[in-house]
């Protein structure tokens, strides 16, 4: 694994059979990646992950690293893959320029938050958007709800790469992504991959498969872990997945 400014890079030792672009999801970094870049670059995949601490520059840093790779690796087959937040990016972006990219990956994508927020929450995130829009705000979920792995947990709270906050303009601007993927899902050609986590406490699963029913894509696939928790690439079982996600490149490659 190469570890690049802005990206983090997991290269194959001979001949390339395809790329995937990896987008983290809120609060977290591109090394949450490590086992997902490990297992693809064994098969022959190259992996680069964006590393992106701020909602508002997603988009931007995608396709940044979509031109480094395409002056890398001229000719190969690109997927983008995102988890939660990052799916969510991803979909929107696809949506918008689909000759960037030969399919799409959305892992538990995020597409209404299923955490506990009331009113004088909202209030509290958004009221500074008048005199100070990049004031952080903690957000209500723990570890524990991403992955069922405790020795993952342990290293993630030891990480200070690992964020628990997002900025009010930030959490604006992602409800409003939110409110435009549903619509953004009609838009989408390229093949198109849902792998979804059956018990997720961080986002609406039921949402997930509403938005992959709305998909106007005629390649299109979903798979559900009933088990799984949010983070499909972290959690127990994530071999499964990666295993899956394997068997749908390679029938597109």
């Amino acid at each position: 694994m190469d570890s690049q400014a802005g990206y983090r890079q997991w290269n194959v030792p001979q001949d390339v059979r395809a790329i995937l672009l990896l987008v983290h999801g809120l609060g977290a970094h591109s090394g949450r990646w490590n086992a997902v870049g490990d297992f693809f670059a064994e098969n022959g995949i190259a992996s680069y992950a964006v590393e992106c601490p701020e909602y508002d520059n997603f988009g931007i840093e995608i396709e940044r690293l979509r031109v480094i790779i395409s002056k890398i690796d001229p000719g190969k087959k690109v997927f983008l893959v995102g988890e939660s937040l990052g799916a969510l990016v991803s979909l929107l972006l696809i949506s918008k320029r689909p000759d960037l990219f030969d399919g799409l990956v959305c892992i538990s994508p995020a597409f209404k938050s299923k955490l506990k927020l009331s009113m004088l929450d909202y209030l509290k995130m958004f009221a500074p958007l008048v005199y100070n829009p990049k004031r952080q705000f903690h957000l209500p979920f723990d570890l524990s709800m991403c992955t069922r792995d405790t020795d993952f947990i342990d290293k993630m709270k030891a990480d200070s790469r690992e964020r628990r906050w997002a900025s009010s303009s930030s959490l604006v601007k992602i409800l409003l992504a939110q409110t435009n993927a549903m619509a953004s899902v009609r838009n989408i050609g390229v093949p198109t991959l849902f792998l979804i986590a059956g018990n997720d406490s961080m986002v609406s699963t039921d949402t997930s498969i509403n938005a992959f029913n709305r998909l106007l894509a005629k390649d299109k696939m979903l798979i559900k872990y009933p088990d799984m928790y949010h983070a499909l690439s972290i959690d127990i079982g994530k071999e499964r997945v990666f295993k899956d996600l394997l068997e749908w490149i390679e029938k597109r490659i």
